[in-house]
């Protein structure tokens, strides 16, 4: 045999060992490079598919990853104000009823002041019962009427017509606290003192009658 047609078989033996080689790496290359679209009629979808290469997929998730992550980063500082939000609201709220409360309290209290004194101090005074010393009894109990319809006033002027978050009520305290101290130390000076002839009082039928009156009659 010729020398130049054994190494022409030779060659064309190698380029088909290479070509076998080589046809399904070029065949994986070209998917690579290329986005297959799956017809919908072989899965049954109706909607059809697109098909992606690993490396498409990739750069296709990081670039969508690039897009998501500032919206990410703006949308913590957002829900972080809005809670603050949130809990500011809640606490105006508790403060706002916790106010009406207070009013309200004194509202009562000084209804209850004006009971007594109605149906029971003034009738027992006009009576000018002897034995029956009504100052000892109630001792300034007219005073603490007026300084708590005073209080109630001041905290009603500081909270009417005024949104919640700039009602003020610490100033009318400040403001009336001295009138407030000197008029309690005189009723709490008394207190056991009155509760002592209160006793003394329930023992005589006569003046515990008397008493007994003015309650039913607050009652």
């Amino acid at each position: 045999m010729d020398p130049k047609e054994a190494t022409g078989k030779e060659n064309m033996g190698t380029k088909k060992k290479n070509l076998t080689f080589l046809r399904p790496r070029l065949y994986m290359l070209e998917r690579r490079k290329t986005d297959t679209v799956v017809d919908s009629s072989i899965s049954g979808d109706h909607s059809g598919t697109l098909r992606r290469s690993q490396s498409d997929r990739t750069e296709y998730n990081q670039k969508l990853q690039e897009k998501m992550t500032p919206q990410a980063e703006c949308s913590a500082p957002e829900t972080l104000a809005q809670e603050e939000e949130h809990q500011m609201q809640r606490m105006m709220a508790k403060r706002s009823k916790i106010i009406k409360e207070l009013i309200q309290t004194e509202k009562d209290y000084l209804n209850d002041l004006e009971l007594c004194i109605r149906e029971v101090v003034q009738p027992l005074r006009n009576k000018q019962i002897d034995r029956l010393d009504v100052d000892s009894l109630f001792s300034n109990i007219e005073s603490v009427h007026q300084i708590s319809a005073k209080l109630l006033s001041l905290l009603e002027e500081a909270t009417t017509d005024v949104e919640p978050a700039m009602q003020v009520i610490g100033e009318v305290f400040l403001q009336i606290k001295g009138p407030l101290e000197d008029i309690y130390k005189i009723y709490c000076y008394h207190h056991d003192e009155a509760h002592s002839v209160l006793e003394s009082y329930e023992k005589e039928e006569e003046l515990k009658q008397h008493l007994s009156h003015c309650i039913q009659s607050l009652k």
